[in-house]
């Protein structure tokens, strides 16, 4: 049975809450049980994130595609498989549904539910991390929907596991992750002026990606929903 636009906007506020869930209230666990070892709270913060993913992919994935990114809901609609009136819903619940998440983080651990972060991430390195991290996602989605459309979960999974390591910035990789985190002043935050060029870096990155997977499969023909 096809979803509803109703069913599919709530599946992707739901999925992106709960990503950004786990991405800043696993942060600020592992800020507590760290003991100031960075590089242990930031295994503790990635691993987290590339489980849930995979779990949220699985769960969302028929109802709405999963997309939980704005970046990769702009691939698809450039791809001719959204309208422009469904990726804008898109984008707008999973902004909204990314904020709710960091709230609920907050809320769980006791913090103060709105902040402002305040921790710096700005400099061309980053940027071009940015850029990369959201090129090799979104290749990496519609490579596998080619031919191994079962395997996106997991792949998804393991490349953004594998992102917060390999790039300078921890992949944030998605412009609703990046304005969600931008509210709360914990280990996974980022201080609003960095944002903006951030979200710049994943379109640019996002779009290239697309191209890059029509080159090296072909298009697919667009499936409009």
């Amino acid at each position: 049975m096809k979803s509803t636009l109703a069913q599919r906007i709530l599946a992707e506020a739901l999925g992106t809450a709960f990503l950004l869930a786990a991405v800043v209230g696993s942060g600020i666990m592992a800020a507590k049980l760290s003991g100031g070892n960075a590089a242990l709270a930031l295994l503790c913060n990635t691993l987290p994130t590339g489980a849930i993913l995979t779990v949220l992919i699985l769960a969302l994935g028929p109802v709405s595609g999963a997309h939980f990114n704005p970046a990769v809901t702009l691939a698809f609609l450039c791809r001719g498989d959204l309208t422009w009136r469904t990726a804008s819903l898109y984008m707008v619940s999973q902004v909204i549904g990314g904020i709710a998440g960091v709230l609920a983080a907050h809320a769980m651990f006791a913090l103060p539910l709105f902040e402002v972060s305040q921790t710096v991430r700005s400099g061309p390195s980053l940027w071009f991390a940015e850029f990369i991290a959201t090129f090799g996602l979104v290749m990496t989605i519609l490579c596998c929907l080619r031919k191994a459309p079962d395997a996106i979960p997991y792949a998804v999974g393991l490349y953004i596991t594998s992102a917060y390591w390999f790039t300078a910035s921890t992949s944030f990789a998605n412009p609703a992750v990046t304005i969600a985190r931008s509210l709360s002043d914990t280990f996974a935050g980022i201080a609003p002026g960095g944002a903006p060029l951030f979200i710049v870096a994943q379109i640019v990155g996002a779009l290239v990606g697309l191209r890059c997977a029509d080159l090296l499969y072909g298009p697919i023909e667009p499936r409009v929903r």
